[in-house]
Formats: C-alpha cells, structure tokens, sequence
C-alpha cells in the first residue's frame, strides 16, 4: 500500500494512505500510526487528526524541524504495516426512522438541487433521495434497500465536517457497498440527526445546516451534545470515536416520537457493548463475522 506525504505550508503533514480510496486496511494503518503518535508525545507535534484513509498532524517547525517530522512518520509506516488488525470497541445500536416526514419535506424544498431535476434527467422530478438510492443501486423496493442499509453494521471512520459529525463505512463486501453521488448543488439546510449518504460514506448530521448527501431517515440519538445531558455523553460532548461500530435499527413514527421525548427528558439512553473486532476475521467471510459481533444485541 503507497502512503504519499505532503506538507501544509509550514506547519501541517498529511498523509494519504491509500492512493486507491477508502479501505478497511487502510483506516487500521491509518488509526494504528495515529495511536502510536499519541503514545509517544513527541515534542513539537501540537494535533493529530485520523480520517478515512489518511491523516494529518499539526506541528511546530521550531521544536521539530519539518524533515524530522518526515522521518517520524516514515518509520511508523514500516512498524504498522501488517500489524494492528484486532481492536477492542463499541457496538451500538442506534434507532433510525427511515423515509421519514421531516427529512421528505427538506428534500421536497431543494428538489431542484437533485439529479432528478437536472436537464436531460428522465427520473421522477418529485422522487424521494431514499428511492433515488434505491434505484441507482438496484434494489426492487425501497423496502429492500432500508433492510440492506440497517441489516449490515457501519464502522465510524472519522469524525468531522461539523462539530461530532460521524462518517460511517458499511462493513460489507466492496461490491455490495451502497453507493449514492451527492447533490449536483448542495442544499442551505438539513435536519438535525439526518442519516446521509454520499460516495459510499453514510453520516449523521449532527446539526441543523447545509449538506449535499441524499437523506435516508433520521435518528432520535444525538450524536454531539455540549452540554453532556444524556447518560452516553458522560466522557465527552462528542459520543462516536474512530473505530465504533454502529448498527442501525429501523423505526416507527410513533417509537421515534417516544425517543424524542425521552431526549428531551434527559432520559433517552442507547445500548452499547465492548466487543472485539478482528479485521482479518472479517475479511476472511464479512455476512459470517457481522452475524458473530451482532449476537450480543440479541
């Protein structure tokens, strides 16, 4: 796998480690390089931000000169390559109400924004972003495309854009990925805890604002909360990591009204479980090894 550097100015080193995209191999290197920084607190690196298939540090070039930085980071190339591949993390499981009111009436406002409308387009100008997903990827019902998004788990493979914001990477085989392009122009508003899709990255919006992924549902779970009122928020206004693994778990109308008023309680909890996740296992046999880590939500 070929990492390439590049310096931001003089103060930033980013690192793509992977050339061809988003990969599971290539967050375990990326997330394993990132941990063995943090454990060796150099002197001088000031940030240390993991991505997808990448990541970047933020240094000071008058305590670490530049092309010690390099050298650092060379090294833990050849250290991790091969080697993490098991970790200990979250399985949590997260209620999503699909094809819901609320998110229909966001994309029924921005349809002119959406490939449905674009000229020469001869889709349905008024069809939903859930069928539109449904569509392009193939399925026979809408029905069927929700049970293949909610049925297989997502591995959070970083945080950002917005404040808490996850991206999610579905753990299936690379041909069975559900892939959806983005809006052609991007909408001004989405709703709070919209559940998003672009590329083959799902994400919930954390906040209210503008986003170009088409919208499948929305969750009741807040995903950041700066004041840490609900029980999950204990260790920090940001709930997901790098590494957690989310299931997701259709809805109704009237248990996503239930939940919501449980946020607004301050009682609103979710289920959450340390469980082991081997990357070699998963690759060996993905539905096999997904059925294995979901047994503890039975």
């Amino acid at each position: 796998m070929a990492f390439r550097y590049s310096f931001g100015g003089d103060t930033f080193l980013y690192v793509e480690v992977s050339e061809d995209g988003m990969s599971l191999e290539a967050f375990f290197l990326a997330m394993a390089i990132c941990n063995k920084l943090r454990a060796m607190q150099v002197e001088g690196i000031t940030e240390i931000c993991p991505a997808n298939a990448s990541y970047m540090i933020a240094f000071n070039p008058d305590i670490l000169p530049y092309q010690k930085a390099l050298e650092i980071l060379k090294s833990l190339e050849k250290e991790v390559v091969g080697a993490q591949t098991e970790i200990q993390t979250r399985l949590i499981e997260m209620p999503v109400f699909y094809n819901d009111p609320y998110t229909h009436e966001c994309q029924m406002r921005f349809r002119n924004n959406h490939q449905c409308r674009e000229p020469g387009s001869t889709l349905d100008p008024n069809m939903s972003d859930i069928e539109y997903a449904r569509q392009i990827n193939g399925y026979e019902s809408v029905e069927a495309f929700i049970q293949a998004h909610s049925e297989s788990p997502w591995f959070v493979s970083m945080i950002g854009f917005v404040a808490g914001l996850p991206w999610l990477y579905q753990l299936v085989d690379r041909k069975a990925q559900i892939e959806v392009p983005k809006y052609p122009v991007a909408r001004i508003d989405t709703p709070k805890l919209t559940i998003g899709h672009g590329g083959c990255f799902g994400c919930v919006y954390a906040v209210r604002g503008g986003g170009g992924y088409q919208m499948m549902g929305i969750t009741p779970a807040p995903v950041w909360d700066p004041e840490q009122r609900l029980p999950y928020f204990k260790e920090s206004m940001v709930f997901l990591n790098p590494g957690d693994i989310i299931k997701f778990t259709p809805c109704t109308q009237e248990q996503y009204d239930h939940y919501v008023q449980e946020v607004e309680a301050g009682t609103f909890d979710l289920p959450i479980h340390s469980v082991p996740f081997s990357l070699k296992e998963w690759q060996a046999n993905p539905k096999a090894y997904n059925q294995k880590i979901l047994e503890v939500l039975k």
